[in-house]
């Protein structure tokens, strides 16, 4: 749709060509915060949830490869350095604050570049989640439990899903642009 405006010092509005993916600054950093926000929330309240509702370690399945688990985890990805003597802790909070101030710094960079935006709004939302959890509880809450039959993948939560989408649309992202 293209709006058309004659009056003097007014420019024309392409709305219908507008690429979605172009690199303008559009409404800026806020929507992205947003989003970040949004995915920061649903990690919180999920795991408020299940820590009301379970007790550590106990599992309760929902279908016949996934499993509700109240675990945690000391570590990072697949519990790395989980048993460590605590350094850790503030060593991925450290990293994960890092992180989160150079994706802002990027998304105010490239706030149109929407699907690199969406990629960082949920890495960033992810990438807070876990840092709450590892300042108030000195670990994460994990309890998405997926398996097939006894094999089972390390149990997660909604922050690291948000983390590996978002890693996900950034591949995706970056193949879209070497490609052009």
């Amino acid at each position: 749709m293209t709006v058309l405006n004659l009056t003097p010092h007014n420019h024309i509005l392409n709305m219908g060509s507008r690429n979605r993916f172009s690199s303008d600054t559009g409404n800026g950093i806020v929507p992205w915060l947003g989003i970040a926000a949004i995915v920061m929330l649903l990690d919180q309240i999920t795991k408020i949830a299940i820590t009301q509702a379970f007790t550590y370690g106990e599992s309760h399945p929902i279908t016949s490869f996934f499993n509700l688990v109240l675990v945690y985890n000391k570590g990072a990805a697949f519990s790395f350095l989980a048993n460590q003597g605590g350094w850790q802790r503030y060593f991925f909070t450290a990293i994960g604050i890092a992180a989160a101030l150079f994706i802002i710094y990027l998304l105010k960079k490239h706030a149109g570049q929407r699907l690199f935006c969406w990629a960082l709004a949920l890495i960033l939302g992810g990438a807070v989640g876990n840092v709450i959890d590892r300042l108030m509880y000195g670990h994460v809450i994990d309890f998405l439990d997926f398996h097939v039959n006894n094999w089972h993948w390390p149990a997660f939560n909604v922050a690291d899903s948000a983390i590996f989408v978002g890693a996900a649309l950034f591949i995706i992202d970056e193949l879209r642009r070497v490609n052009k």
